[in-house]
């Protein structure tokens, strides 16, 4: 796409008649020369603005590993939270039962020693030392005492373990709760540090709009990130590996989960700018929220993609490949198995996007098929 300027001298030339040519011919040279130095200089200038946008790409790229980086830890310091927050929950339920037991137990020892002070007490077994008239009775009463004596001893002891129990739960207890503290402030700090990568993020995606905007190559611009992301299925497609079995998706059409909830913005077929097809579809999704594997299959690709963002593609067997891209975060590794509906990565807005959303796409033997005959009615 020409220059205004570049359309203006155009029309200027065309618009000499034969006639007069000969007579301009010095002003004709003229205006061509004018023409193209302004075509030089339009490339030129074109040339230098990619380099830019190569440049704030890089940066974008950077701002996106931070925010994956802090996303993932915060992922993972919210799964320590519920932990460590249960482990609490038991041992405060734990507590409870230990009191109970206590209070239990200085309830019988005190009935029992009640019921030792009604029977008559130490006064009474004087008694009955110094006067042995009827030694049957003695020596039952004197079994009695002695029974009596040592089930105290006993519950005494137990009494006393239960009370070190008690003590270690409430250590225990206490260590909990700082553990809990110190994964809250971990949190805090993990949240912060996303938001501000976040911004910086957003703030740098402002400036690459500027320049791609500033720009004619918005058609290139879309061809070359879908071209990036042909040749990378294709080498996929070459380099996957068949070690392990899957069965691919032929006997679940129709009846797919889709990897996030949210309504279509973009489908299949849907014409882009410059005369391109989508070959999947895109997703409103909240960010941050989990993008599944739609079924069971290998990781083969996990990284970032100029224009895609943070992407993973899951290998499902019998040439059946699904993709997702615009993540925030990844959370397999290439060679991890994943089963249906496992979380792999979480919704974002990478790859220079103004708004969160998840790219979907499903591929058989290296071509793009319709996911919506693929998965379930929304």
């Amino acid at each position: 796409m020409h220059s205004p300027r570049f359309i203006t001298l155009i029309l200027l030339v065309t618009s000499l008649t034969a006639a007069n040519a000969a007579a301009n011919e010095d002003r004709t040279k003229k205006d061509l020369s004018e023409v193209q130095s302004a075509l030089a200089q339009s490339q030129s200038e074109y040339q230098a603005q990619r380099k830019k946008i190569a440049q704030l790409q890089n940066t974008l790229k950077k701002h996106e590993l931070d925010i994956a980086k802090n996303a993932k830890a915060l992922n993972m310091a919210e799964q320590a939270v519920k932990k460590t927050s249960k482990q609490q929950q038991l041992q405060q339920q734990k507590a409870v039962q230990l009191q109970k037991q206590y209070a239990k137990f200085q309830h019988i020892l005190a009935a029992q020693l009640k019921s030792a002070y009604m029977a008559g007490g130490s006064d009474d077994y004087a008694k009955m030392l110094l006067n042995q008239e009827d030694t049957a009775k003695f020596e039952r009463t004197l079994s009695y005492y002695n029974y009596l004596n040592k089930a105290r001893i006993e519950q005494l002891k137990e009494l006393q373990t239960l009370q070190l129990e008690i003590a270690q739960n409430q250590a225990e207890l206490a260590k909990t709760k700082q553990t809990l503290v110190e994964l809250h402030e971990e949190q805090q700090r993990r949240q912060s540090a996303l938001l501000n990568a976040q911004s910086e993020r957003k703030t740098n995606l402002k400036n690459l709009q500027v320049q791609l905007n500033s720009t004619k190559s918005s058609i290139d611009y879309l061809k070359e990130n879908q071209q990036t992301l042909l040749n990378t299925i294709a080498e996929l497609e070459k380099e996957k590996t068949k070690k392990i079995e899957l069965l691919g998706l032929t006997r679940s059409k129709g009846k797919l989960n889709w990897p996030s909830k949210g309504k279509l913005a973009h489908t299949f077929g849907q014409r882009k700018h410059g005369g391109i097809d989508w070959k999947g579809v895109l997703i409103n999704a909240k960010e941050g929220a989990n993008i599944n594997s739609i079924h069971n299959g290998q990781v083969v690709f996990a990284d970032w993609l100029k224009g895609y963002g943070w992407v993973i593609v899951v290998d499902h067997g019998e040439g059946f490949m699904s993709l997702y891209g615009h993540a925030q975060t990844l959370l397999k590794d290439v060679g991890d198995m994943v089963r249906e509906g496992e979380t792999v990565a979480l919704v974002g807005q990478s790859g220079g996007q103004a708004s969160s959303g998840l790219y979907f796409e499903i591929r058989h033997k290296g071509s793009a098929v319709n996911p919506v005959k693929w998965c379930k009615r929304i």
